[in-house]
């Protein structure tokens, strides 16, 4: 499962390869990866002569900007990849969407998982679609947290311990097992300490091991 540095070095790459272009077709050979629209057609029709205008990250969602005010919101946590092709090279059997660029190149989106997921929803109203969004916890990676008020919010959760609060994505966005227990290590602090055991000196180590971990790792 990828997790929140591969996320977002993914979505730098992204916004750097398709940031400013403009989408002239979509095809949807795949099924199961656009569930929540009612047709190919509908999910083709959002996406056809809007620019893209930026890549951001929510979480571990990829949401592409359009100048439409919608948003292509992609979710490969559960499986799937991205490649970058051109027209001629051979479509393989695993390839779901595949979007061609007025500017020429393709985005194609494969998965043999059945878990990937693609959606256009509008930008503001990305909460409704995905609520899990709207309580959030700190991104590491997107905002700049001080440790006192990265403490101040750790304590919060006093009885927790140190592992499920990594794993909380109300606490910490996009950590999954793998760096949780990367962090751990570097932090050199037990998984069973609970919040409300630590020092002082022990929340400065926990939070330096999250953020150099992550950054580190991006």
């Amino acid at each position: 499962m990828a997790e929140l540095p591969e996320m977002e070095t993914l979505r730098r790459d992204l916004d750097r390869e398709i940031g400013s272009k403009r989408i002239k077709t979509v095809e949807v050979p795949g099924s199961g990866v656009i569930p929540r629209h009612s047709s190919k057609k509908q999910f083709t029709g959002l996406l056809e002569g809007a620019k893209v205008t930026g890549v951001v990250r929510r979480d571990l969602y990829l949401v592409a900007k359009l100048d439409s005010g919608n948003a292509l919101v992609i979710d490969l946590s559960g499986g799937g990849q991205l490649r970058r092709n051109v027209a001629k090279d051979p479509v393989e059997k695993e390839t779901k969407v595949v979007i061609t660029f007025t500017q020429g190149g393709q985005l194609r989106a494969l998965d043999t998982t059945g878990k990937l997921e693609m959606v256009v929803v509008s930008f503001d109203g990305l909460a409704e679609t995905f609520p899990e969004l709207e309580n959030l916890g700190v991104d590491i990676l997107d905002e700049q947290v001080s440790w006192t008020s990265f403490g101040q919010r750790m304590l919060r959760h006093r009885p927790v311990k140190l592992r499920n609060l990594l794993l909380d994505r109300t606490v910490l966005a996009g950590i999954g097992p793998m760096y949780a227990d990367e962090i751990l290590h570097a932090s050199g602090l037990r998984p069973d300490r609970t919040v409300s055991s630590l020092s002082t000196q022990e929340v400065r180590r926990f939070y330096r091991a999250v953020v150099e971990t992550l950054h580190e790792s991006a």
